[in-house]
């Protein structure tokens, strides 16, 4: 009996492979992505040393909590989030003259690369911090102190977190990790003073 060969395409299983790789690769690193600010403290991120900090910058208003490596800028309007943090209601307080300071920032923001999602999520750990810890504010070329005396947990419908206050405080906020329309975290702190820079 005579049989004949019949060829077998053979690009159908080669571009079955390539795709599988190409996803499986792109799982990876959307996987990087998601886990990059969980890393950080562990790569990029470490934790701050107040006296080896420069000395501060009357045009470089900055927020730095040494716990959890966090050293932004912030400035009013929401466009200030992508590039630190936002200070809310400026009118109602800042370090100099007392009120309700009240900054806040992205828990979580997914970007293009894993180094630009760490930058776009400062206040990923805020949950790491603890009561009495410090927290350090640059304000027009002063550098001022606080402590963080109460930690607590809100709806994102409780806006009175933004008040204002006759008391000199700081009012650090983030929503949780399940975005914008869950909750927020909320930091509050007391201000200790100018924090005396030696050089």
């Amino acid at each position: 009996m005579l049989t004949i060969k019949q060829k077998t395409n053979r690009k159908r299983p080669s571009i079955f492979i390539c795709l599988a790789g190409s996803m499986f690769a792109a799982g990876v690193y959307l996987l990087a992505l998601v886990a990059a600010p969980s890393v950080a403290p562990f790569i990029a991120m470490k934790p701050i040393e107040v006296a080896a900090l420069p000395k501060p910058r009357t045009t470089d208003n900055r927020i730095i909590i040494p716990k959890i490596g966090v050293n932004i800028p912030y400035g009013s309007g929401a466009a200030a989030l992508d590039r630190g943090a936002e200070w809310r209601y400026p009118n109602n307080g800042n370090p100099a003259s007392g009120g309700n300071f009240v900054i806040a920032a992205h828990r979580f923001s997914i970007q293009p690369t894993p180094q630009s999602t760490i930058e776009k999520s400062p206040f990923y750990h805020i949950d790491r911090l603890s009561v009495g810890d410090k927290i350090i504010v640059d304000y027009n070329g002063e550098r001022y102190g606080y402590e963080i005396n109460n930690i607590f947990d809100v709806q994102a419908t409780q806006t009175e977190i933004e008040a204002p206050s006759t008391k000199a405080k700081l009012t650090l906020y983030s929503c949780e990790l399940g975005g914008a329309d869950t909750g927020r975290i909320v930091v509050a702190a007391k201000l200790l003073g100018k924090v005396k820079i030696d050089r």
